[in-house]
């Protein structure tokens, strides 16, 4: 273990995940770098690419979300993924294009829509600013909907029924 308390695997490993993070680009120029005895070393590789890399996320469920909850963060919404995922299963089973044209709100003229089943007039009232406009929109669902979620029942992970 080294004099600051921690041992060079847990450092190494942390480097790496920051630059998996970062993106291959700047991955690949610091790579060299993972061996070195402190973060401070990647500095001048990272500064060198010149640009910030933007986070990617898989288009599957596990990335819209994990994106939903990067999105959740930067407004003070809250929800965890495994909240965010139990509701997804019982209200649509993971397809984002769900609709469902039988209950209350279809017969209504407005039919619940997405992963999270969500009406128009909420998904306008609780959309989040930096997601789509459209309620088929995976992550614009999830957000919205964790949105609202957080208004009525204090978040998502309190929600175990539709709501």
């Amino acid at each position: 273990m080294s004099a600051n308390g921690q041992n060079r695997h847990a450092r190494t490993t942390r480097i790496a995940r920051k630059l998996a993070v970062a993106g291959t680009g700047a991955a690949v120029l610091a790579l060299p770098l993972i061996g070195a005895t402190g973060a401070s070393a990647a500095t001048p590789a990272a500064t060198k690419t010149g640009a910030t890399a933007a986070t990617t996320y898989p288009d599957n469920l596990d990335g819209w979300i994990r994106e939903s909850l990067d999105v959740m963060a930067q407004h003070g919404i809250p929800g965890s993924y495994e909240g965010i995922h139990r509701n997804i299963m019982r209200e649509s089973s993971g397809n984002p294009l769900a609709i469902n044209n039988w209950d209350i709100n279809a017969v209504n003229g407005t039919p619940s829509k997405g992963l999270l089943q969500v009406i128009d007039p909420t998904f306008q009232a609780y959309h989040v600013e930096g997601t789509s406009w459209d309620p088929y929109d995976p992550v614009a669902n999830i957000t919205a909907a964790c949105n609202y979620a957080a208004d009525r029942y204090g978040s998502m992970d309190n929600v175990f029924g539709a709501y």
